[in-house]
């Protein structure tokens, strides 16, 4: 449940080396390979070693793969490396909440957030986890076909509504929901784009879409807090949390902070959680062995009934099930960070300016830190019999200060989803390799569809 990571253009050009690595081209450096395909060429600069330079744009770059050069850059986050400036179709949607502040504004707005998601309260949202997915396994029969991506993003966004916003209208989810996919899909495709280089003033087709997909989301968002208001009772959704947080000072975030906060809760738990839950579909759909002991688990624990929150920590494979599935198709495929004065990572200097970037895809299937790296192996997480897997060697939620808020919240979400659906039935998704598109997530090529077998 983070975005909290992304590639971003430095203003001023650098053209200093630091390590050895491709040189690229004149002015592009490595931006056209990299745009073209991001997970290739991440492949591509770890077979240079564990820490490689080379330049996006003018910019100069270093990319790490060794989980403790990793952990280096990500526990160092704040204090000798800052967030990258992130580029205008993000800015537009995000504003300035918890993901994008700095320094003093960021710790501030982090004890804000923090409280809305902590273990007692998304304890709280499980009922509402659970019973949405309840709503839609009853909607299921036997021989069915579904669209897995369709019917994942749409549970998603409808415990997203209800667990952030509290809301629970067809009007209230759809307008939101369909503004939110047009900011999610003109943000993926910045990412990678090399129109990311263009001034923020020159105007283009997707940039006029973000623009209006962000007034359609504050104008919702405008409401809905309107009725927050006007409402006076308690209610236990995460915006109403947020309006009443109070900093040290006694202050409130102000209704442009609200806006910025609940806009980030909601991609956040809504398009990384959907994501993850359509890898483990297709990983599951290709390993029955997997698939037989996610079975007996679910039979074994539950039983006849609906799992919520207290089943969570017993449902054990089916956790593995969702950190296997996080190793294998990260939703949040790389991390990046812009060295302050005085940083290193692994000993080595990083001039002001650097970038370092590393990439969750590469580094969870390095075989020195998992075997049979390729393979669907939730067994590897069993916390007695499992592999000893090195911290920082798996981190789709990253880590150090800036570890995505929402942890706790996508963790249990995942497990609880499965638990519901995968009680009841198993999905064949089609044969047929499917391959990874790296945008805002990352994201099957093509559609994922299955046939629905009850259990």
């Amino acid at each position: 449940m983070s975005t909290e990571t992304g590639p971003a253009i430095d203003a001023e050009p650098r053209s200093h080396t630091i390590v050895p690595g491709p040189k690229g081209l004149p002015f592009l450096g490595s931006m056209p390979q990299f745009a073209k395909d991001p997970l290739a060429f991440f492949e591509r600069l770890r077979d240079h070693g564990d820490m490689v330079g080379w330049r996006f744009g003018a910019n100069p770059c270093v990319y790490i793969a060794d989980p403790d050069c990793i952990g280096e850059l990500l526990t160092e986050t704040e204090r000798t490396f800052d967030q990258p400036a992130l580029g205008i179709a993000f800015r537009t949607v995000m504003g300035n909440g918890v993901v994008v502040a700095r320094g003093t504004d960021w710790r501030r707005k982090r004890s804000l957030v923090q409280p809305s998601v902590r273990p007692k309260q998304v304890r709280s949202y499980a009922a509402t986890m659970a019973g949405s997915t309840v709503e839609l396994a009853d909607t299921w029969s036997d021989g069915r076909r579904v669209d897995v991506k369709r019917e994942m993003a749409a549970l998603t966004q409808r415990i997203a509504v209800r667990t952030i916003f509290g809301v629970d209208t067809p009007a209230d989810t759809e307008a939101m929901g369909r503004a939110m996919d047009v900011a999610q899909q003109e943000i993926g495709k910045e990412f990678a784009g090399i129109g990311a280089l263009l001034p923020d003033w020159v105007p283009t087709p997707g940039r006029a879409r973000i623009r209006r997909a962000a007034a359609v989301i504050d104008a919702e968002v405008a409401r809905v807090v309107a009725r927050h208001r006007d409402g006076g009772d308690e209610r236990p959704d995460l915006l109403s949390r947020l309006l009443t947080a109070i900093d040290e000072t006694g202050a409130h975030l102000t209704d442009r902070e609200i806006r910025d906060e609940t806009v980030t809760l909601y991609i956040g738990g809504h398009e990384t959680t959907s994501s993850t839950l359509v890898w483990a579909w297709y990983l599951l759909s290709r390993n029955p062995r997997a698939r037989a002991a996610l079975a007996e688990e679910l039979d074994r624990v539950l039983g006849d009934r609906e799992p919520g929150f207290d089943d969570y920590a017993r449902l054990t494979y089916t956790q593995s099930v969702v950190k296997e599935t996080l190793r294998l198709y990260p939703t949040i495929w790389l991390v990046t960070g812009v060295a302050k004065e005085g940083a290193r990572i692994g000993g080595v200097p990083m001039p002001q300016g650097t970038r370092v970037w590393s990439s969750q895809w590469v580094t969870h299937r390095d075989a020195r830190w998992f075997p049979e790296p390729e393979e669907f192996r939730p067994e590897r997480w069993d916390p007695e019999e499992g592999d000893d897997i090195a911290e920082y060697a798996w981190f789709p939620f990253g880590g150090g200060p800036r570890v995505c808020l929402g942890t706790r919240f996508a963790m249990v979400e995942a497990v609880l989803i499965l638990a519901v659906l995968a009680r009841r039935f198993e999905l064949d998704v089609d044969p047929g390799a499917i391959g990874p598109v790296p945008s805002l997530t990352l994201q099957p090529d093509r559609e994922v569809l299955a046939t629905l077998r009850a259990r």
